[in-house]
């Protein structure tokens, strides 16, 4: 029943009852308290997120989205299966079908042939100079839009958790094609303790250094009896354009010049006719065989050149041989200091409507969460694309030493090329590179070789 102003009464006489007990504050008055202290601030309303995309919740219900990807074996494995588990997830019903196109090269063909056609995915997993060229043909979703959404997107912690070096690479000026799916690197590997053994305390840093070291281990070899081995010992030649591209970023060089391609450097010349000079001197040498894994393990070269992939297939050769060597990983030595370039896929969404869009884009956010990213380093043996991924993967860290050494590396690293023609040009600079091995040309007509490697360049590039 509801009180009547008279039952109040009772109460209000008990509350003047206590006030009377209290002691008095002399000089103190009702009349003088201040009115701040008895105020109370009125509450704010809070501003309601609203969303920038011109999509309802209810447009994403029974969505289907394709993905087109290159992977194989268990990285393959485990995309299945987080598929899987994002279309039981998803409170929105969304459906997602993943289809492996073959290698990265026949996937981009796929994809080209069919943009703009009711064939085509809705995601994309590709290199980002393949991404940057669909972009071109303006078949390619801008992502910031999605990112900085009030509702579906990453606050900006989250955004901050993917290391600046991962995300660059997919960045323009006003646009954010992609998102990073996978991220690498070639590295310089080093059996540190035959180093140790012939009297180095430490893994090079310069290519002074590294020359020094290479020379040492070929001097070893010409101390015995087997002739076979007289050409060994230092580092195995490696024409793969990423690291032939860090030898050049290592030298200060690079590939271009203000975003047009520009080979013929001072830099780039000293680059190459150094590694040249190393391998006239027999201080470095080209193998026959299909992998440098056995060679390394078994002491025939003290550096080989290798990607976070072939990690394990590095220990398996150590253990194969019963060779209990200790290795390590190490940038690409320079003149100044060591250089890694970081390269990989990444996700993209292609043209196509608002609700698909928003629906690829939930999809391509999920794939990227800490915890599934957790998996994916420990399917792949890659760089952990979160920061935060590290507090799952401590175990993994110390079963993985060498993994760990090159994401500690991470800082150090640059990224590739932004220019679409990229693509192409990448495998001129390995094939350039490799060149004036094959041909053993001298290394005062490396200049002429890097002048031609500039002028197809450019012409690819048109």
């Amino acid at each position: 029943m509801a009180k009547t102003p008279f039952s109040y009464i009772p109460l209000l006489m008990g509350i003047l009852l206590i006030s009377a007990c209290q002691p008095s504050t002399p000089g103190l008055t009702p009349s003088a308290i201040p009115i701040t202290a008895i105020s109370r601030p009125r509450p704010t309303a809070t501003p309601i997120p609203i969303s920038t995309l011109d999509v309802e919740e209810d447009d994403l219900k029974g969505i289907e989205i394709e993905v087109w990807h290159p992977w194989f074996g268990a990285p393959a494995a485990l995309f299945d299966l987080q598929v899987e588990e994002f279309n039981k997830e998803n409170p929105w019903g969304i459906t997602v079908s993943a289809a492996y196109q073959g290698s990265y090269n026949m996937l981009f063909n796929m994809v080209t042939d069919a943009l703009d056609t009711p064939q085509g995915p809705d995601v994309v997993v590709a290199l980002s100079e393949q991404i940057s060229v669909w972009d071109e043909a303006d078949s390619i979703t801008d992502l910031a839009p999605y990112i900085t959404d009030p509702i579906w997107g990453m606050t900006v912690i989250e955004q901050a958790d993917f290391p600046r070096i991962f995300i660059e690479q997919d960045q323009r000026e006003t646009t954010w094609l992609a998102l990073p799916a996978q991220r690498t690197s070639q590295f310089l590997i080093y059996n540190q303790s035959w180093g140790e053994e012939l009297g180095f305390d430490a893994p090079p840093l310069k290519f002074e250094e590294f020359e020094e070291q290479a020379c040492a281990a070929n001097q070893f070899m010409r101390s015995d009896d087997d002739l076979d081995n007289d050409g060994k010992g230092g580092w195995i030649v490696d024409f793969d354009s990423s690291g032939v591209l860090s030898w050049m970023v290592g030298f200060e060089g690079g590939p271009f010049v203000n975003e047009e391609y520009q080979f013929i450097s001072s830099q780039n010349i000293n680059a190459f006719s150094g590694l040249k000079k190393l391998y006239d001197n027999q201080c470095a040498w080209l193998s026959t065989a299909e992998t440098p894994y056995e060679q390394f393990a078994g002491r025939s070269a003290l550096f080989i050149t290798a990607s976070m992939e072939e990690f394990d297939e590095i220990s398996r050769s150590f253990l194969t041989l019963g060779s209990h060597d200790e290795w390590t990983v190490i940038p690409f030595p320079g003149e100044k200091k060591g250089a890694l370039v970081v390269y990989g896929s990444s996700f993209a969404i292609l043209e196509t409507d608002d609700a698909e869009a928003l629906a690829s884009w939930l999809f391509v956010k999920w794939m990227l969460e800490p915890h599934n990213q957790t998996r994916w380093v420990k399917s792949t043996a890659l760089f952990p694309l979160r920061a935060s991924s590290l507090d799952e993967l401590a175990e993994y860290k110390k079963g993985h030493p060498q993994w760990a050494e090159a994401v500690d590396l991470i800082s150090q690293a640059e990224i590739q090329p932004k220019l679409p023609s990229w693509h192409r040009v990448r495998y001129l600079l390995g094939d350039g590179f490799e060149y004036i091995f094959r041909v053993d040309a001298q290394a005062g007509s490396v200049a002429a070789i890097l002048a031609q490697m500039n002028e197809a360049a450019r012409a690819l590039s048109d």
